[in-house]
């Protein structure tokens, strides 16, 4: 069987380089609120974010203490997800614990 374009030459070809972008990232943050035991707080941070239990005692008390604090940094949709789940371990247990991202 003949080829169909036998010794056709590509003189013109263009050979483009794709630029490829890192994702863009996002913090989580928890806020501190006057219901939400410590416990549940360090619970959250080592189930969700996957903190040791010293690490979880740590930045509970930076969030009790400066209202706030960065969980970690992750792309869009896993900071998302990590949002969703706080929030609904927290409605589960009764608790109005407040999370939330923003672009680094």
């Amino acid at each position: 069987m003949a080829d169909k374009f036998p010794d056709e030459r590509f003189d013109n070809e263009v050979f483009v380089e794709d630029k490829v972008q890192e994702p863009r990232r996002f913090q989580v943050l928890l806020h501190n609120d006057d219901y939400t035991t410590m416990e549940f707080v360090v619970r959250v941070l080592c189930d969700v974010f996957n903190k040791t239990h010293a690490q979880a005692t740590d930045l509970m008390l930076t969030v009790h203490k400066q209202g706030k604090a960065v969980c970690g940094v992750y792309t869009f949709e896993v900071a998302e997800t990590k949002v969703n789940m706080v929030h609904k371990l927290a409605r589960e247990a009764g608790y109005p614990l407040k999370c939330s991202m923003e672009e680094v």
